[in-house]
């Protein structure tokens, strides 16, 4: 059997041999560095018999693939921890997640706080210096259910479970998990439990609700004293904070999930959709608008109704029953099918800014990052096959540009069939396989995420990485080779034929208001100046003397297209300033004796201590400049 390096030479290895093998017969150095390896897509545990041919990658401490298998094997330590603590606990899921970890427990009448963390840890740290190797055990589904007898929560797990089941054993303690983990639990050494919460059983209401402890495992002191200093500085940037501080946005208990956007939250999310809107004119892209609420019929015919009702709001009316749409695509479509199209229109492109409504559970709610109504940046494109290719790779270039802007990296992932789709596997294979050609051909490398596609077809999924180091699920490319044909959507080929195109559906924001919410904790409030919605501040040093020509200023600054305000209070100009300082204003003028004689202003950028004095005109080509060219702001 042979195994394809990731320097692109042969391996011819033996059955029965493992990754760690494998590592030692390449370097002991690299053995030793290495907690897991990867053979094409899959990860599996270093002491796990190398399964079948493929792309083989070994995963060392540092790698990003390398803190998923941390994070997930100390789940199982503080589970086991738990049961020493707690022996009548009854345990859920305990996935590793993005920085971290989380375990749902029933703890039954016992309520946890954070002031038991230290004792969990204490036990957790005790634990680890044990040494006991993660031992990976396949059982029947009789000797699961006869190990579980007594944890309803993973009776129902294994009762769906239709191929192998699999435990690992951590000294005497096990738990029902696929893996992968690190070779022992000693490995695990820098840890923090951060919060508790509650979590119904699977995410439905119906059920019981769980005790969800969250903790984050790092590779040294180092890395983990970095991350704890990381999230006390985004409790500081917290979006709902800054909305409420800079006056952008409010959340009311008659619309919970619904904000209200404030003047200036309305300044800056019309500045960004003025921006959004004007690019996409520039790219070939049709805007449009569709209707917020359609009939049931439509719904049942995208295959929504099926899919996705239970998170839709519904209306009856005399003609029937209605839905407030939860995405734009059947819109978008109705659209296309208003004319007949030819080959040569194709790609056809709609862009839509379309407010959509999903029905969240109230405790799901989160300030703007998960609402009920939000806008999404959608647009559509019809297309023939052959132009699949081409196409997304022209969106990947978009998302290129309007990331930048931001500051923004991103790294992607293919998310592939999931349970419950819509239409035949060798569509979905081909579908698949078009948009990995798509996303290699741009220079792109990707992550499989299986089974986590839309319904209707496998998609592209944007993961930003943010000035904190956190990642975003944001912009998506969805491939739909059902959807058209669902309604009907035809075009004339070249051949006089009529055939039916392929959808794709695309977000580069995904939701205008999480963006918000992501690019202000990201800026800490301090938006680039052309986003801003006060870009400058003028602070006249006495009302008296200076107050005429800071107001001359203002009007010249506004009737320049400039979001330019007059701080003309009886307050001191330190208070002033100050207050300017809290509120994120790029630019504060200070107005003075000689500004005025000298046709002056003396600027402050924010977070800079210096003062400069320019003239007018110098100041006003120094925040054009920084307007037309979008840039970021200087730290």
């Amino acid at each position: 059997m042979f195994i394809q390096l990731i320097d692109g030479k042969q391996l011819e290895i033996s059955e029965g041999q493992s990754g760690l093998d494998v590592a030692n017969q390449i370097s002991t150095s690299l053995a030793k560095a290495s907690v897991a390896y990867k053979l094409d897509d899959k990860i599996y545990d270093l002491n796990y018999p190398i399964p079948h041919e493929g792309l083989f990658t070994l995963i060392k401490k540092g790698d990003l693939d390398s803190y998923e298998v941390l994070n997930h094997s100390t789940s199982h330590l503080m589970a086991e921890a738990i049961h020493n603590l707690y022996p009548n606990a009854k345990f859920g899921f305990g996935p590793s997640i993005e920085e971290g970890f989380y375990y749902d427990v029933d703890f039954g009448d016992i309520k946890i706080t954070d002031a038991d963390f230290a004792s969990i840890e204490k036990e957790m740290k005790k634990l680890s210096s044990s040494g006991n190797k993660f031992v990976r055990k396949v059982v029947s589904k009789d000797e699961a259910k006869k190990l579980f007898a007594d944890n309803n929560y993973k009776l129902e797990l294994i009762d769906g479970i239709d191929g192998e089941i699999t435990i690992y054993e951590q000294g005497k303690f096990y738990d029902l998990c696929a893996g992968p983990h690190v070779e022992k639990v000693s490995q695990i050494q820098h840890f923090k439990l951060l919060s508790v919460a509650g979590a119904y059983w699977r995410g439905d209401v119906k059920n019981k609700m769980l005790t969800r402890i969250y903790g984050t495992s790092w590779w040294s002191k180092e890395e983990l004293d970095k991350h704890l200093k990381d999230l006390e500085e985004r409790k500081l940037r917290d979006h709902r904070k800054l909305g409420k501080d800079l006056g952008l946005f409010m959340l009311s208990d008659y619309g919970p999930g619904l904000p209200f956007w404030l003047p200036n939250g309305y300044t800056l999310r019309r500045t960004l959709e003025d921006f959004w809107l004007d690019y996409h004119r520039k790219n070939g892209y049709k805007v449009i608008n569709t209707p917020i609420m359609l009939n049931r019929q439509l719904w049942e015919t995208s295959g929504h109704w099926d899919h996705y009702k239970e998170d839709m709001f519904t209306i009856e009316c005399d003609d029937g029953t209605y839905a407030i749409k939860p995405m734009n695509c059947p819109g978008a479509i109705l659209v296309y099918n208003n004319e007949l199209h030819s080959y040569r229109e194709l790609p056809l492109r709609y862009a839509e800014l379309g407010n959509v409504h999903r029905y969240e559970a109230s405790g799901a709610l989160n300030g703007l990052f998960r609402v009920r109504g939000f806008t999404q940046d959608d647009a559509h494109t019809l297309l023939m096959e052959e132009q699949i290719g081409d196409e997304v790779g022209r969106i990947i270039k978009i998302y290129d540009y309007i990331y930048s802007i931001f500051g923004l990296n991103y790294s992607i992932e293919l998310s592939t069939r999931p349970e419950g789709f819509i239409g035949d596997i060798e569509t979905w294979n081909k579908a698949e396989e078009d948009l990995k050609k798509a996303c290699l051909a741009t220079g792109h490398e990707f992550k499989i995420n299986p089974g986590d596609g839309a319904f209707y077809g496998p998609k592209l999924d944007f993961k930003l990485r943010d000035s904190m180091n956190r990642i975003w699920q944001c912009g998506t490319v969805q491939l739909d080779m059902q959807l058209p044909g669902r309604f009907n959507c035809e075009y004339v080929a070249a051949d006089g034929s009529k055939k039916t195109p392929v959808m794709i559906h695309r977000a580069c924001f995904g939701s205008l208001e999480r963006f918000i919410a992501i690019i202000l904790e990201s800026f800490g409030g301090l938006l680039p100046l052309w986003l801003a919605p006060v870009q400058i501040k003028i602070l006249p040093v006495n009302n008296n003397f200076h107050l005429d020509y800071a107001k001359q200023l203002n009007e010249k600054l506004i009737e320049l297209g400039y979001r330019s305000e007059l701080d003309d209070s009886n307050e001191k100009l330190g208070f002033r300033m100050r207050n300017a300082l809290i509120k994120k204003i790029n630019y504060t003028l200070v107005i003075g004796d000689n500004e005025v004689n000298n046709n002056l202003v003396t600027y402050r950028r924010h977070g800079n201590k210096d003062q400069i004095t320019v003239s007018v005109d110098e100041f006003i080509s120094l925040i054009k400049e920084e307007v037309e060219t979008k840039a970021l702001p200087k730290k």
